[in-house]
């Protein structure tokens, strides 16, 4: 979930298409193509997945015409082997649940009581941001993500086996605070935040709890006996089983608290029964009318990059409404992916054919997903006469380098995308990518060099990059790719993956004090004992600049002296969650406010007491107390003793998780050297501790 913040792969490859194994090569394994039947098949790719790529266990279907065609299973769900996977085990869907959303607010529509073209306003007038244009916001904005809001206020949104709705309680209140980043409807890029006020959306107009409106209009009348939502009370042993890399027991399961954005949980054979609203086979429940909106081509409506084969492509909902590699066929198809840090799913509809396919898996991923759903429908169709043969694997062909333009120099600079800074210069036929913060290093990506029409090519022909000035006047590094799966076939990108920055002068009071957090990391504090932010890697926010673009930390601008802004407008991904940061000083300290995350100074950090036995007492306004690990504490075994509802997390100096208790259940580890711990809960709770 946390990913090195200079590194490549989510700078060239946003949508993390990079994928263990991956072959970037047209020569690369193609499909099994042997004489077995469909199910044969689809169980074949499946176990591909648990058994090579790395995904724990998957759950797939395909319906065809409303017939159910193909339904299994792969992989473990307990290490012993005595808990079954079954066709009822339920994974959670993470993103795909914004179908369930934009079905929603469609039906509302359908009813006319909703206009998707109208302002936001009239139908929650206590929606206000601090930013005049809000008022332009529409439902429909929100649905093709084009609103121009920041992108992801999820504190507490994502906790172990806690259904806190929190996130969903204080969208309102937070999104009262914050600025947009753009025009609404000048681009759109991927937004969490408008499908979360999508969910308030329904619920004002409805006069329903979310949870209750889906499942009376959409998974009742549907048959989706297994589809539910945390508000259902989940029962977690009827969840298939979550692990972490390297650790044979099972943790936790996941609770996704914003429903409409990623909190419903369901089966691959539910899912495919919610794909005929898309499909015409239930327009009794959402109008074809209503359906076939959904599917038209929303991101062409701002900044975008022209059409290619592609797995990005906006409607309303879906992540593309013409999905490679069904464009190559003649055949329109619709996808939706999602990614939660353990659950993942995929919903590929093919609504011309009434076709669709669901897979879902615990661990893995939503690309990889994809590919065994675009595999078995491509099966399916060639078994029943609709295509002859599968297509070959797609490149850009071996490259002829040319001799370069010398105004091609003029794109030499620093690009930005969320998170990411790299240095481009282009001289001598080539593109060099560098970070200008480990300046010399490769970053990974393939040499790229100079072709006759314009654009640099890989040695392998497996990517193509080139640079474009859009008619907002700002200037992309513009990514098109072919990555190849042995034997699951191709994912295809077309992105603006990066923006060319402008200098940014500043004054000397905002020098001054960005002079003085120059490298300083600030820690969380701001979410409950049970959140999965403090599972996996050390939850910090880093300010890293370099001397030669001082005007910016990372992609962010400088816009004061306690303020930053991502400023780039990259549209699909490059650009999500691009909150400004606010900081502010309050009892002596200083605080980091980010999508309504708070962060303390590291400078507040003291060292934990390397005594046999103390006790550590949350102040009237904590949530958690850090700590660092000094030597003498290195090496020994702590034993925390916690109040009910509270936790600890310790992590060794590369910031990995050596311990969360309420994912381990334990609540003694060995100490490691340069670590961190903090202990979480309610303000007042305390914590014994013994050091052996």
């Amino acid at each position: 979930m946390k990913k090195k913040r200079n590194s490549i792969l989510a700078i060239i490859l946003t949508l993390t298409l990079w994928l263990p194994g991956t072959v970037m090569a047209a020569e690369a394994p193609q499909a099994n193509t042997s004489p077995q039947g469909l199910e044969e098949i689809a169980a074949a790719k499946a176990a591909l997945l648990t058994e090579t790529y790395g995904t724990t266990s998957v759950q797939y279907a395909l319906v065809d015409h409303g017939k159910l065609l193909v339904s299994g299973q792969a992989g473990k769900n307990d290490p012993e082997g005595k808990i079954p996977l079954t066709a009822e085990t339920i994974y959670g869907i993470g993103s795909t649940s914004k179908m369930f959303t934009t079905a929603a607010v469609m039906k509302l529509v359908d009813q006319g009581k909703i206009n998707l073209d109208s302002p936001l306003v009239n139908y929650i007038p206590e929606f206000k941001m601090n930013d005049e244009r809000y008022k332009q916001i529409t439902p429909r904005m929100l649905l093709n993500h084009s609103s121009g809001m920041q992108g992801s206020s999820l504190t507490n949104a994502f906790l172990f086996e806690d259904n806190d709705p929190y996130a969903h309680d204080t969208l309102l209140d937070q999104l009262a605070n914050q600025s947009l980043k753009a025009d609404p409807g000048a681009y759109s890029v991927y937004c969490n935040d408008g499908f979360t006020l999508a969910e308030i959306l329904v619920e004002r107009v409805s006069g329903m709890d979310f949870t209750d409106y889906i499942h009376q209009e959409f998974t009742e009348p549907l048959g989706m006996e297994h589809t539910l939502t945390p508000q259902d009370g989940l029962d977690f042993d009827k969840l298939a089983a979550l692990y972490a890399p390297g650790n044979p027991q099972p943790l936790p399961k996941e609770t996704v608290n914003v429903i409409g954005t990623g909190g419903v949980y369901s089966t691959a054979e539910d899912l495919v029964k919610f794909a005929g609203l898309f499909t015409g086979e239930a327009d009794n429940i959402l109008s074809k009318q209503a359906a076939k909106a959904t599917a038209q081509p929303e991101y062409k409506r701002g900044i975008w990059p022209q059409d290619n084969d592609n797995s990005v492509d906006f409607g309303l909902g879906w992540d593309s409404v013409k999905l490679f590699p069904f464009n190559e066929y003649g055949i329109q198809a619709l996808a939706k992916g999602g990614d939660t840090l353990l659950y993942h799913a995929q919903l590929v509809v093919l609504p011309e054919q009434q076709m669709a396919a669901a897979v879902l898996s615990s661990g893995g991923s939503s690309s990889l997903n994809q590919l065994l759903a675009n595999e078995i429908l491509l099966q399916a169709l060639k078994e029943k006469g609709t295509i002859s043969e599968l297509k070959p694997a797609k490149s850009f062909g071996t490259p002829e380098q040319a001799d370069m333009p010398e105004e091609l120099k003029q794109f030499s600079g620093y690009y930005g995308a969320t998170n990411q800074l790299i240095r481009i210069d282009v001289a001598d036929g080539e593109i060099q990518i560098t970070s200008p913060f480990a300046p010399g290093e490769s970053l990974g990506l393939p040499k790229l060099v100079y072709t006759k029409d314009g654009t640099f090519v890989s040695e392998d022909g497996s990517l193509k990059v080139s640079f474009v000035k859009e008619k907002n006047g700002r200037t992309y590094l513009w990514e098109r790719q072919y990555a190849t799966v042995p034997e699951l076939g191709q994912l295809a990108l077309n992105l603006y993956s990066a923006e060319k920055l402008t200098d940014n002068t500043i004054s000397p009071e905002a020098e001054a004090a960005w002079k003085q957090r120059d490298g300083k990391s600030y820690y969380l504090v701001s979410e409950k004992y049970s959140s999965m932010a403090y599972f996996m890697m050390l939850p910090v926010v880093q300010m890293n600049r370099t001397d030669s673009l001082p005007g910016y930390v990372m992609d962010k601008q400088i816009t004061g002296p306690d303020t930053l802004m991502g400023k780039h407008q990259v549209p699909a991904t490059g650009s999500r969650d691009s909150e400004e940061y606010r900081f502010f000083t309050q009892g002596g300290s200083e605080y980091l406010e980010a999508g309504g995350a708070l962060y303390l100074s590291g400078d507040q950090i003291q060292e934990l007491y390397p005594g046999k036995k103390s006790a550590v007492t949350l102040q009237p306004s904590e949530q958690a107390r850090w700590y660092t690990i000094p030597a003498k504490a290195a090496g020994k075994t702590i034993t925390v003793e916690l109040p009910a509802k509270a936790s600890f997390a310790v992590y060794d100096a590369a910031g990995a998780c050596v311990n969360f208790s309420v994912a381990s259940g334990s609540t003694q580890v060995n100490l490691p050297e340069n670590g961190t711990i903090v202990f979480i809960g309610d303000p007042g709770m305390r914590f014994g501790i013994e050091l052996n």
